[in-house]
């Protein structure tokens, strides 16, 4: 949890040219070294991660604060570390 006086930081992440499940695989691995509070921003072209990455941050607790497409086949997402 940030405490009085910290600063969240916004991680990028960026896994463009990935096939699945890597992109999955990598932000799971970014995620492990982030601080509570601290947001991970993921770009990504991989269609299933359009599942599996919202589907594995709810599965654990991990709000999603941007979630967008970027064109046909390209996203990008922001996910909190709690």
């Amino acid at each position: 949890m940030i405490g009085k006086g910290e600063i969240a930081m916004i991680h990028e992440l960026g896994t463009v040219g990935m096939v699945c499940p890597f992109p999955l695989i990598e932000a799971q691995k970014k995620m492990a070294t982030l601080q509570s509070g601290d947001e991970l921003k993921i770009d990504f072209d991989c269609t299933q991660a359009t599942e599996a990455i919202p589907n594995w941050a709810a599965e654990n607790g991990y709000p999603v604060t941007n979630y967008e497409q970027i064109d046909n086949a390209s996203w990008t997402i922001t996910i909190q570390k709690v």
